[in-house]
């Protein structure tokens, strides 16, 4: 199954807002932030090389809407992870993806995500591995590496709807 049939236009995925987090835990606020203005149905995409805090930034996210405490270990081997936000105002299922390991793009759904599409929030590492096959509809995290190695480089790319959710209420944070 293809759910991205229809391309995005060109403007579709324009930067929203952007800029640096000095340390890990800025990055987990920043997640923690999104987190709160994600409901079911949204798809969040992670890109960034290895190291650049896709797991870190996904950690953050999971424990604003489940538990500060709560284990969220990277889905690498397992490539899938499935978290209940609880009895909050986010009672959708999290799913946390992991797609490096992926061989084809089409393999995403035999994790059963389809369903998730609609009724959870997913948030994805290595989305680039079944872009073709993603939902249009999406939020893209692109992170990457500073001269300061505890810097990290935060680019939020979406659609109008997506801006309207984001500036204003997340775009302080970035410096």
């Amino acid at each position: 199954m293809t759910v991205n049939a229809n391309r995005p236009e060109p403007d579709a995925f324009a930067t929203i807002a952007s800029g640096v987090v000095e340390s890990e835990s800025e990055l987990a606020a920043l997640a923690g932030g999104l987190a709160e203005l994600c409901r079911a149905g949204d798809l969040v995409c992670l890109f960034g090389d290895l190291g650049a805090g896709k797991t870190s930034f996904a950690r953050g996210f999971i424990r604003a809407l489940t538990h500060p405490g709560a284990e969220v270990p990277s889905p690498t081997f397992t490539l899938a992870q499935v978290y209940s936000a609880g009895e909050s105002a986010h009672s959708a299922e999290i799913w946390h993806l992991d797609l490096y390991r992926l061989s084809a793009a089409e393999e995403i759904w035999e994790l059963g995500v389809e369903e998730a599409f609609s009724e959870a929030i997913v948030l994805i590492e290595w989305p680039e591995r079944a872009i073709g096959v993603l939902p249009v509809k999406r939020l893209e995290i692109h992170l990457g590496f500073c001269d300061k190695s505890t810097d990290r480089s935060v680019t939020l790319k979406g659609d109008a709807e997506w801006a309207g959710r984001v500036r204003g209420r997340l775009t302080e944070r970035l410096s």
